[in-house]
């Protein structure tokens, strides 16, 4: 499974933690275009968050809702440089702590702090769900807000009879590169993206926004639906948009990035590979893989293996061999020549099968 992605072209539309995500898929073999859909914004030295701050450590909340890890992170940071850490950490110790799934538990746990309940399904749906069934009036709400902005929180807990204040950590931007955006989603429409991987509702729903601006949306779509196209969402918030265009990504069972990498790896691993008689062959938009091991072939050689992978054991005639080398020569000896030098960097001289005044055509487990 270590080079199953060899060959695939992944486009990562994260801007915060896109070196870790574009490494893993690069371990495992992928080729990976970085295109930010959107820009992140941290608020670690906005005065009105310090004020915030300051407010909640004289008049402390009985509850306090953490919606994203970062957001949380980042908190704590701007708390940090104004010298006030350490109370607030003393603070939301006495407070009830309402995390929106695990990357935000997670990064109470490193503040030393632990979450009174988590929404697994990661949405302020199941907070407000949750909450509210409980009842919530009298009571005094934080909420720190993810970059999005507000999703509601506040207005239902406020209806509901509480006093909410909200602390806004990080905020979506624009793209870093707004060009680099709708290239991306150019290339994607036309079949040089294999892959596209999201980790943000926000990012999603900006990148689907500039596939609809550059006139592609319809492709794209019709890529996914005919499954040359994968899009993989972290999780069920962030696939939320492409499920709203009728597309069903491919989400992991825990959001996670290492989860993210893996179904990704799962999805191309399990793919059907033609079992040759010398070993399994699955052959990408850039590589092929044959028996575990990336084959070293030229652009050339990579156009015919392709063409007689594609035949799946039946004859390609000569013709057409010719076809797919550059030039226009129809010299039968130029045929035998690419399928000579094919043979020898696949290192089995078996694999591929001269067929007399026909063609070529690979060997498979099954003719053998």
């Amino acid at each position: 499974m270590d080079q199953v992605l060899a060959g695939c072209v992944v486009l990562v539309t994260a801007d915060r933690r896109a070196g870790e995500l574009s490494a893993a898929l690069m371990r495992r073999g992928a080729t990976v275009r970085h295109a930010p859909a959107l820009g992140m914004v941290p608020h670690t030295d906005d005065a009105a968050l310090v004020a915030a701050t300051r407010d909640l450590l004289a008049d402390p909340p009985d509850t306090v809702v953490v919606t994203t890890g970062i957001g949380f992170r980042g908190w704590v940071e701007a708390a940090d440089a104004a010298g006030l850490a350490e109370p607030l950490v003393a603070v939301l110790s006495r407070a009830r702590i309402i995390a929106r799934g695990p990357k935000a538990r997670g990064a109470i746990q490193a503040a030393g702090l632990t979450a009174d309940w988590v929404a697994e399904s990661e949405t302020s749906a199941e907070i407000a769900e949750v909450l509210l069934d409980e009842g919530v009036a009298g009571r005094d709400i934080a909420v720190q807000h993810h970059g999005a902005g507000d999703d509601g929180l506040d207005a239902a807990f406020t209806a509901a009879g509480a006093r909410v204040r909200s602390l806004v950590v990080y905020r979506w931007g624009p793209p870093p590169d707004p060009e680099v955006v709708a290239a991306s989603v150019r290339a994607t429409a036309a079949g040089e993206v294999d892959a596209v991987v999201f980790t943000s509702a926000p990012a999603t729903a900006a990148w689907l926004a500039a596939a609809d601006a550059e006139g592609v949306a319809d492709a794209v779509r019709a890529r996914a639906a005919d499954g040359s196209l994968v899009l993989a969402a972290v999780g069920p918030v962030t696939a939320r948009p492409l499920l709203d265009r009728g597309v069903q990504p491919l989400v992991p069972d825990r959001g996670r990035l290492g989860s993210l990498v893996r179904a990704v790896v799962t999805h191309y691993g399990g793919l059907q590979a033609l079992r040759t008689v010398a070993g399994p062959l699955r052959v990408h938009r850039n590589a092929a893989v044959l028996d575990g091991q990336v084959l070293a072939l030229t652009p050339t050689g990579l156009e015919v293996l392709r063409l007689l992978a594609g035949a799946a054991g039946r004859v390609v005639p000569r013709d057409e061999v010719l076809a797919a080398l550059p030039g226009a020569s129809r010299d039968p000896h130029a045929a035998e020549v690419a399928i000579a030098r094919l043979r020898e960097a696949t290192g089995s001289r078996a694999l591929i099968r001269t067929v007399v005044k026909r063609g070529y055509r690979l060997e498979l487990e099954e003719d053998a």
